[in-house]
C-alpha cells in the first residue's frame, strides 16, 4: 500500500495524538487530579500509540495495519474514559480518539 492511501488515517492519529497530549496536561491542572489518573494514564498511552502508527503508515511498514489495528481498540478506551469527563478537554479528546478509531478501521478494511 502506498502511503499517500494512509493520507487521511495519519491525520486523523496525529490529531487524536495532539487531542490526548492536550487532555492529559489539562487533567493535571484539575482540582481532583487523582479522579483523573485513568484518564491520564489512557491519554498518554493513545497519544503514543497514534503516533507510532502514523510513523509506520508514513514509512508503509508491513506492521502499519496491525499498529492500526491496536490504535483502533486504544483509541476506543481511551475516547469512552475521556467522554466520562465533564470538561471541554476530554470532549474533544473522547471525539478525536472515536474519530480516529473510526478511521483507523475504515483504512484497514480498505486495505484488505
Amino acid at each position: 500500500m502506498n502511503p499517500q492511501q494512509y493520507a487521511s488515517c495519519m491525520e486523523a492519529c496525529m490529531r487524536c495524538a495532539l487531542a490526548c497530549h492536550h487532555c492529559s496536561a489539562a487533567c493535571l491542572k484539575e482540582e481532583h487530579v487523582d479522579a483523573m489518573a485513568r484518564c491520564i494514564a489512557l491519554d498518554m498511552d493513545c497519544a503514543a500509540m497514534c503516533e507510532l502508527a502514523a510513523a509506520a503508515m508514513a514509512r508503509d511498514s508491513e506492521n502499519a495495519l496491525a499498529l492500526c489495528r491496536l490504535c483502533a481498540q486504544i483509541c476506543e478506551v481511551c475516547g469512552d474514559e475521556c467522554g466520562k469527563h465533564d470538561m471541554d478537554h476530554c470532549k474533544a479528546c473522547a471525539e478525536a480518539c472515536h474519530a480516529c478509531a473510526a478511521e483507523c478501521l475504515r483504512m484497514q478494511a480498505s486495505a484488505t
